[in-house]
């Protein structure tokens, strides 16, 4: 059997299995959840075409408490969170991580032109606690959204106004969480006010201060882990009248003392992994981003709504290493961005359609010192090439046709232009100074159906065809940094766009004693820009460069389930299977060979129960099963200081969890996670994930 027959046949069993459980529920009224995300305009979440998770405000604060927002994609499907270190967490998402998955924050994209491949830190400068929900699409978007939406898109949603209390003017909240393994403290105070009738404030603060992490029974401490952060956010929104009304808002976050230890000699050996050589790497992430956005609705004209906003992004790193010298260095990316989006209705369809435009100015460096500390040698450039501009320039138009009561189409495409100016740029060869210039066009288009099973539309089938690609970056052009261990990455221009094409089929269910989500996904992926070793050493180091070589796919099925037993009692569930494979060169020879896409996510279950005593008490209890992480690319098994040798141990991991709503504005929680102490990590991580850690959440509001 092929290896599509096969996935098919599993996601079709899966598929016939909850179509049965959910039709022979009886069919209430129940409320039905709305996102934005998936076709940039609101609608129930059973009506949008496509897989999606949310994770709101409940879930972020007591329900999970997570610590990053890395860490709250762990309790969705289709996700591996791996941790390079504790202050940076990256998911694979459908396989794809770095800068193959898309991150916004009200819409304007976090994603730059630095971003590396591979796991990276800059998901962790978003600060879960000034969110009031997060929405996760899956598979390629870049209909809507652009380059670099090939693993799935998440949409980071800010508090403000519409957070208030029924019949409050004025909220003020404080939130505290303590967490025993991680030696973690988190506080929160935050204010949500009306100025006016018409004039809403939002402002907050967030300070984080964790310890070296408690691993399980065996590992015990995992020195030098702990960091610092804090993080702020303000948001003025002005309603001009019921329909109108704009957004003033402005976020902030710094990071502090963040070790890299697996580079390191604070490095562990469990399960025989190798202990890096470096006496230190420390990183320094910092982050702004103010915009201006208006709004407006129920317009008499040729369109129906209209969104436009500009945007100023400022993200800032500094990695501080000491090995027999010490060398600095980083960069500071300012990006501005502008959009407009409008809604027309017409006998054709509902048109949402619109164009967006950001220009990133680069500047990088690196300097290395003497062992007295006096400047050695300034670089001409830093971990990407300095003195660059990156320009992105999109328009698309997405329309979505009733065909009939029952079925429903979504088709749109997409056009974009992108160049990239770099001024200086290392010549790994001569070590002197040289200049790229490239520009590259795109086009992508989507189709989609969703077909309602029952005239509630509760029940509904989707299936879909979208196209994805992502343009080098400055990261691919002109990156000069170390890679995984013992690697260092050169720069590489020519090369052209990654193109990605997903097919998926599934299903949605969201009734009164049943909820719940199935796919099957097959992603085809061309050009991928591979890095490539070529034979040379740099420094000790093993140099590697790209290439437009990467042919493969990836495939899989993801699926959730809420299901209620009894009143107050639901049975909770939640698979995952994926596998893929990518043409690579594992070794400086010029063979090209078909691998195991890297990093893996093994087969992965979660199942458990939640009972809700009363409306002041509820209690959860859940197990988490990852199978042996042992399919591995080339470039896998030489990342020894992460990846055990033959891979990654599977585990088995229980969580109880229970809560306290004291009032309704006072609400309580408490969890015992990794029950059993058990020493574990994600597959691909730089350190084991916490012990036996008792989790207390406090969320006030008055």
């Amino acid at each position: 059997m092929g290896r599509r027959s096969c996935a098919q046949n599993i996601a079709t069993l899966i598929i016939l299995a909850l179509v049965a459980s959910v039709l022979a529920q009886e069919k209430k009224t129940t409320k039905h959840e709305v996102v934005v995300t998936a076709t940039r305009d609101e609608q129930p979440l059973r009506m949008a075409p496509y897989y999606i998770n949310v994770m709101d405000a409940k879930m972020l604060r007591t329900e999970k408490a997570p610590r990053t927002l890395p860490e709250v994609l762990k309790y969705q499907t289709g996700t591996l969170v791996q941790k390079t270190a504790h202050g940076q967490g990256s998911p694979y998402i459908r396989g794809f991580t770095g800068f193959r998955n898309l991150l916004l924050i009200d819409g304007i994209r976090l994603n730059n032109s630095v971003f590396r491949d591979g796991p990276n830190q800059y998901w962790n400068t978003v600060d879960t606690l000034g969110l009031n929900r997060i929405e996760s699409v899956k598979g390629p978007f870049s209909v809507l959204y652009g380059s670099d939406a090939a693993g799935g898109t998440i949409n980071a949603i800010t508090r403000g106004v519409v957070n208030i209390r029924p019949g409050s003017n004025w909220d003020r909240r404080l939130y505290s969480r303590y967490a025993s393994a991680e030696d973690s403290y988190i506080g929160r105070v935050e204010s949500i006010g009306r100025l006016a009738d018409n004039v809403g404030l939002t402002f907050g603060y967030t300070f984080k201060d964790f310890g070296d992490l408690e691993g399980g029974k065996e590992v015990g401490t995992q020195e030098e882990t702990g960091y610092d952060e804090q993080a702020w956010d303000a948001k003025l929104e002005y309603f001009i009248d019921d329909d109108a009304w704009i957004v003033l808002a402005h976020q902030g976050m710094d990071m502090d003392d963040a070790m890299r230890t697996h580079k390191t000699i604070y490095g562990i050996d469990w399960e025989d992994l190798s202990v890096g050589k470096e006496l230190a790497r420390i990183l320094y992430q910092d982050r702004m981003l103010t915009y201006l956005q208006y709004h407006k609705h129920n317009i008499d004209g040729f369109c129906d709504e209209i969104h436009a906003g500009i945007s100023h992004h400022r993200q800032e790193e500094k990695r501080d290493r000491l090995r027999i010298r010490r060398d600095i260095q980083g960069f500071e990316v300012n990006t501005l961005g502008a959009f407009v989006r409008l809604k027309s209705s017409s006998d054709y369809g509902e048109f949402i359609y619109g164009a967006e435009f950001y220009r990133d100015y680069v500047n990088s460096f690196k300097n290395t010192y003497n062992a007295d500390g006096s400047l050695k040698n300034a670089a001409i450039q830093g971990p990407v090439g300095n003195d660059a501009i990156y320009d992105m320039l999109g328009a698309y138009v997405q329309d979505t046709i009733p065909v009939s009561d029952l079925i429903s189409v979504v088709v749109g495409c997409r056009s974009d232009y992108i160049e990239a100016n770099i001024d200086s740029v290392e010549d790994p060869d001569t070590g002197n100074e040289v200049q790229i210039s490239e520009n590259w066009d795109a086009v992508s288009g989507s189709g989609r159906l969703l077909y309602h099973l029952d005239e509630q539309k509760e029940y509904n089938l989707f299936a879909g065809i979208s196209q994805g690609f992502r343009a080098p970056n400055l990261s691919d052009l002109s990156r000069l940094d170390s890679a995984r261990t013992d690697e260092v990455e050169t720069p590489a221009p020519d090369l052209d766009p990654e193109k990605f094409i997903s097919y998926e089929i599934g299903m949605k269910a969201e009734a009164e004693r049943v909820s719940g989500q199935v796919a099957y996904f097959y992603t085809d992926a061309s050009d991928m820009i591979v890095r490539t070793p070529t034979g040379r050493m740099i420094d000790e180091e093993h140099e590697i460069t790209k290439l437009n070589a990467g042919d493969g796919y990836v495939q899989g099925v993801e699926a959730q389930i809420e299901y209620e037993l009894l009143d107050n009692l639901k049975a909770i569930g939640a698979f995952t299977w994926i596998e893929g494979k990518i043409e690579t060169y594992p070794t400086s020879d010029p063979i090209i060979v078909e691998e195991p896409i890297d990093r893996t996510m093994p087969p992965t279950g979660r199942f458990g129960l939640h009972w809700i005593m009363n409306k002041h008490y509820w209690v959860e209890g859940s197990c988490t099963i990852a199978d042996d992480a042992d399919e591995l690319s080339t470039r896998d098994k030489s990342d020894t200081s992460r990846i055990p040798p033959g891979g990654t141990p599977g585990y088995v991991i229980c969580d109880l969890r229970a809560g306290w709503n004291v009032s309704d504005d006072l609400r309580l929680s408490a969890a015992v996670e990794n029950i059993t102490d058990e020493d574990y990590r994600v597959h691909g991580s730089g350190l084991n994930e916490p012990g036996r850690n008792l989790v207390i959440a406090a969320d006030w509001v008055f």
